[in-house]
């Protein structure tokens, strides 16, 4: 590493710590969702494969929780796997699916965060489905930020169980085709989200530049705010993330105007 590279780093250090030092913590999200994206495009430019571009994504996740405890943030959603994932090359979808169970099965063991699956289980291999439920038990008691892992999620995917569930439960009970009609209503399907009880995000962090949301929680958005970042995955630094809740902080949420 040359002068100049060693200058650089010191000075993102010394933004970091000031972005960091004037940052109101009453202003910060307690709900983050992150759209995880990236790190094929990193992986290449850096002459690298796909397989390895995903890993040094994982490698990211932890040190990105980090800077979520610092900051007082209670709730994170990180967008690890889509349905639409399902799709990719077998030779890169198995590793794929290694490497995230690997993570899952990481923020279990640090101990410092409570995981929470959202998702189609049924799409995922029984090994992933096992990694999960173990996740989940192990973590219950955890005092720290809920993590979601969003694996197999699709936003479209997850109203229609929602309805379909809110249906059956109705069902259970003996209501009649027209009285579980006139009960639909927005409270009603949001129980029965992948992440009911849990508050909506205040905040969306997508990777990469891509300006859309993909489908990422499509219900629970509706009044989230969002940021965009230029930066591919395995290269979101800190002051990247900080900037997010600046940007965040200085805006004035409208709830529906």
């Amino acid at each position: 590493m040359n002068l100049r590279d060693n200058l650089r780093r010191l000075l993102v250090r010394f933004y970091a710590r000031r972005v960091e030092g004037h940052l109101d913590h009453d202003q910060v999200p307690k709900h983050i969702g992150v759209i995880v994206d990236g790190s094929r495009r990193w992986a290449k430019a850096a002459g690298s494969t796909a397989v390895d571009g995903h890993r040094a994504g994982a490698e990211k996740i932890e040190e990105f929780l980090g800077w979520c405890t610092e900051t007082d943030v209670e709730v994170v959603t990180l967008w690890l796997l889509s349905t639409d994932n399902f799709s990719r090359p077998p030779e890169e979808l198995g590793p794929l699916l290694g490497i995230i169970e690997d993570v899952v099965r990481t923020l279990a063991a640090d101990g410092r965060w409570r995981v929470h699956h959202v998702g189609t289980p049924d799409l995922l291999p029984t090994r992933m489905q096992h990694a999960l439920k173990e996740a989940e038990e192990s973590t219950a008691h955890v005092d720290g930020i809920l993590v979601n892992v969003a694996i197999g999620y699709g936003g479209r995917q997850e109203i229609a169980d929602a309805v379909r569930s809110m249906i059956l439960e109705a069902a259970e009970k003996g209501s009649s085709i027209e009285e579980i009609a006139e009960s639909v209503d927005i409270d009603r399907i949001g129980k029965h989200l992948y992440t009911s009880d849990q508050p909506d995000p205040d905040l969306v962090i997508r990777t990469s530049g891509e300006q859309r949301l993909s489908g990422f929680m499509l219900w629970q958005t509706a009044h989230s705010e969002y940021y965009f970042c230029e930066v591919f995955w395995p290269a979101f630094r800190k002051v990247d993330f900080l900037r997010a809740l600046r940007d965040y902080a200085a805006r004035h949420r409208r709830y529906g105007g």
